[in-house]
């Protein structure tokens, strides 16, 4: 069995710390055995590696989350989307990866499941019982639900048929007869009366049950030709495009637990302390939890029940149960990502303006880690001075090689090739000037540092 993890989000419902290049997933806010903090994608990863599945799990993401998830998990095999086109375009791209790049077989189950649950490790075990599911049953695909704890407004639901109760091994099953999507309350007891399952976003298939379906579509089935056209497919819901017209779906109950860590009143109930970062709460302050990154400290005083989240996107300040709103208040406001994780370390952008005449100036403040190198690239629009901070490194501008210190600037013209190495964990800050600050005018020429040392030459 191979699983495939999806990794998108807007990073919309956790801002200001999550934003287009940082979704919830990559926050880390959470807390592992080591009592190191820790992403949800962190949690899941090493769930997957005790449940002996991470050697057989790949991550689907968009381009903009690939260092990121670099960043975090190491080398876990990542599946990439030329552009994000919803959850069906991704899954197809997958199958075909699967199938042309890897060799998997047509006949072997392929798992799908979010990169982000917050769940204990019998769900684990559980996804394991889908693989014998789909292949003992026959079914299209083989669902996971889960079994609900409250009549929830906020999720879907799968409802099975009645009697059509079986059994293959030890895994009870259903046949599905509907999915009702985020009903009232008063429907949700209802389902809930008749066996529905709330719908966790698990789903298993035998792969030539997805290859098939691209060929009937006219969709290519070789992921080189799928990356090509990719831009060219339907932007459509796995739902809607697959699991709503397949004939015969079944669903394993998982009763264990299971929490969508989606908004900021339920993530802060997972946190095991309720402050991180600079700043204080009051003790008159019950239920209130401040999560900052800036470096100024933030005092909360006299708050109940509240969410004080500061970093260089922006400042929330809001009552618990009213959070899930942030979403739909950010729909209309544009703004780039202030803050990004890359797999050489991280920066914050400090200022940026843009003038009257057209020419942008941006400055961040760039950390690299000892070891890691930036790409060998140019950029056609802008041109850069650095300053470094602190720590040592290598440096090398139009092939001349040199190593760098504490207190040395460096001035990048436009189209100027380069690329900084840190010998020890390396910080400094940079200043972009141009007519567009933007992350396409990243020229890439070389990605590993002995492939860059190959053009350089000692000044």
């Amino acid at each position: 069995m191979k699983l495939v993890l999806l990794s998108g989000g807007s990073g919309k419902r956790l801002w200001p710390l999550s934003n287009d290049s940082r979704s919830k997933q990559f926050l880390k806010v959470l807390v592992n055995p080591e009592n190191e903090m820790e992403s949800m994608v962190q949690r899941v990863w090493r769930q997957l590696g005790a449940a002996g599945l991470s050697e057989s799990a790949y991550v689907a993401t968009s381009k903009a989350q690939v260092e990121m998830i670099q960043s975090q998990l190491g080398s876990a095999p990542i599946i990439v989307e030329p552009e994000r086109r919803d959850t069906f375009p991704a899954i197809a791209l997958a199958a075909t990866y699967l199938y042309s790049i890897v060799g998997v077989s047509l006949n072997e189950v392929v798992t799908i499941l979010p990169v982000d649950p917050y769940v204990d490790e019998a769900f684990f075990n559980k996804i394991n019982e889908l693989e014998q599911l789909v292949l003992s049953t026959n079914a299209d695909l083989a669902l996971m639900g889960v079994t609900p704890t409250y009549p929830s407004e906020k999720y879907g639901y799968i409802v099975p048929k009645n009697g059509s109760e079986a059994k293959v091994g030890a895994t009870d099953y259903h046949v599905v007869d509907r999915f009702t999507e985020k009903p009232d309350e008063e429907t949700a007891k209802a389902l809930i009366e008749n066996s529905a399952l709330w719908n966790c976003g698990v789903f298993a298939f035998k792969l030539d049950y997805m290859i098939n379906h691209l060929i009937n579509k006219g969709y290519p089935i070789q992921y080189e030709e799928m990356v090509k056209q990719y831009d060219k497919m339907t932007k459509i819901s796995f739902d809607y495009e697959i699991v709503e017209k397949a004939e015969k779906l079944v669903v394993t109950a998982y009763d264990g637990y299971w929490k969508d860590l989606g908004t900021w009143n339920t993530l802060t109930e997972q946190m095991d302390t309720d402050q991180i970062g600079k700043g204080l709460i009051s003790p008159c302050s019950t239920n209130t939890h401040l999560v900052n990154e800036l470096d100024i400290p933030v005092v909360v005083l006299g708050l109940d029940n509240v969410v004080v989240a500061t970093s260089p996107d922006g400042i929330l300040v809001t009552e618990k149960n009213a959070s899930p709103k942030i979403k739909d208040m950010l729909k209309n406001m544009e703004q780039r990502p202030m803050y990004e994780e890359r797999r050489w370390g991280s920066y914050r952008v400090l200022d940026y303006k843009k003038f009257a005449e057209g020419q942008e100036i941006l400055t961040k403040r760039m950390c690299i880690q000892a070891g890691k190198n930036i790409s060998y690239q140019l950029h056609l629009k802008r041109s850069e001075v650095w300053t470094i901070v602190s720590g040592e490194g290598e440096f090398i501008l139009d092939e001349n090689y040199r190593k760098v210190k504490a207190g040395d600037v460096l001035v990048i013209p436009v189209g100027g090739r380069h690329a900084i190495r840190a010998i020890t964990d390396l910080e400094y800050i940079e200043v972009q000037r141009g007519s567009e600050l933007v992350e396409e005018d990243n020229i890439r020429l070389y990605l590993e540092w002995s492939e860059i040392m190959e053009q350089s030459k000692p000044v």
